[in-house]
Order: C-alpha cells, then sequence, then structure tokens
C-alpha cells in the first residue's frame, strides 16, 4: 500500500562541525525537502559541496546540529546513537563510497556481517548471505577475499550487504566513481530494479550517467551546503 506522507522529510536541517571554534564549518545549510516511497532522488555538487555529508545524516550515522528529520514518520533526529543505530539496521541500506569492504573477509562473510547482530542461526545467516550475493550475480566468489575483487565486483558486493536486510531505502554515495563506462550501467541497471522492486533510492553522484538515467525522478543540486538551482553546480 502506498504511503501518504513522505518516506523522508527534513527541515531547516544543517551540521556544523567545530561550532563557534576558528575552524567552524558549516557543512549542511539550513536544508529542506521531502522523498517520497520508491522516489529515487540524486543529489550532484561538486567536491565538498556537503552531499556526503548529507547522506550521513540521512542514513542515521550522523546526528544534526539542528533542524528535524523524519523518517518512517519517526522523528529520528531526536534519536539517541543507540536508537539511530538499530533504526539503520533495520530499514536504510548505505553503499559508501569507497566500499568500506573488510579485506582478509570473504565475500560471503563481508555479506553477512549487517545480519551478525541480529541473533540468527548461521543457516539463515548462509542462505541469506547466498541468496543477496546470487541475486547481485557475484555468489561465484562467495569464498574470495574482499580485496581479490575486481572495482565492479567490490561494488556489487557492497551493494550486496546494503541489501542482506531488506530495507526501505538505499543511500548510495557516488556509486559508479570507481568503474568505467560499462560497469556504471550495470550498476544502475540493479538500482533500476530495486526501485522497481519498491525501494526508495538516494544516490549523490556527478555522474552524467546517474542524473539523466530514466529511474531518476528528481535531481538536487547542492553547493556549500546548501540545495539550490541545477543551473548552479
Amino acid at each position: 500500500m502506498k504511503r501518504e506522507s513522505p518516506i523522508i522529510s527534513i527541515k531547516n536541517l544543517s551540521k556544523i562541525f567545530n561550532k563557534g571554534r576558528h575552524n567552524q564549518v558549516d557543512a549542511v545549510v539550513n536544508v529542506t525537502f521531502s522523498i517520497q516511497s520508491n522516489q529515487c532522488i540524486v543529489i550532484k555538487g561538486p567536491s565538498g559541496s556537503g552531499k556526503s555529508t548529507l547522506l550521513s545524516i540521512l542514513g542515521c550515522l550522523a546526528k544534526p546540529t539542528q533542524g528535524e528529520y523524519i523518517c518512517l514518520d519517526q522523528k529520528v533526529s531526536r534519536w539517541s546513537e543507540k536508537f539511530l543505530t538499530q533504526f539503520r539496521r533495520e530499514y536504510i541500506g548505505i553503499v559508501f563510497q569507497n566500499f568500506n569492504l573488510i579485506t582478509g573477509l570473504s565475500v560471503k562473510e563481508n555479506a553477512s556481517l549487517p545480519l551478525l547482530p541480529m541473533n540468527l542461526s548461521a543457516k539463515t545467516i548462509e542462505d541469506k548471505s547466498e541468496r543477496i550475493l546470487r541475486r547481485l550475480q557475484i555468489d561465484h566468489r562467495l569464498s574470495f577475499k574482499a580485496d581479490t575483487l575486481s572495482g565492479g565486483e567490490m561494488q556489487r558486493l557492497a551493494i550486496a550487504r546494503a541489501l542482506i536486510n531488506n530495507p526501505d531505502i538505499l543511500i548510495a554515495d557516488e556509486p559508479t566513481a570507481h568503474l568505467d563506462t560499462e560497469l556504471a550501467k550495470d550498476i544502475l541497471e540493479i538500482f533500476y530494479q530495486l526501485k522497481a522492486d519498491g525501494k526508495t533510492l538516494i544516490i549523490a553522484s556527478h555522474d552524467p550517467l546517474v542524473e539523466n538515467h530514466q529511474m531518476v525522478d528528481e535531481v538536487f543540486c547542492m553547493r556549500d551546503g546548501r540545495l539550490g538551482e541545477l543551473d548552479v553546480c
């Protein structure tokens, strides 16, 4: 059933580092917008514009300095780190720009990491891991160490790990940055299918392939911590 309220709503959101000091950084400045369920949103902008900081707040990895963040009807901006972690584990998957894989672990072990705090049986963890890796077409590398994978395989593994808990929201930071054009198209096809399955996608990218993809519903531009018109990017 389609949600009547936005899946994400932020109002007057700001993130300030070193507030009140000589090296204060206003990373996100008074940002307001909302996202409907099953939308695909792209946030574009130059390096240092605040995209990654905004994504970290949307992904419940960081708390705003001020303003309100409502996700799935919950006022998460007021929560403690403990509750944010639990909420993120259940509802939000994150694909980091540099993959954040643990190189000494196998593909299967990396994919299963989000399941470990959930007190599931070893068989359930194995089944879930193999199922998502099969969907991402990397199940032929189950026992390979993460650092032996190609860039495209690493990205598929990072996406598999983000999806293993079947989150409502997928956040991806520059998902095509390390890939050539053909691999980037493959990753975007995966995202397209995820949207078709009902996921809500939030992608930070300066790649025209991403911005111009048919799955994208809206593009926001970010510069100096503020959301602005597209022609300022």
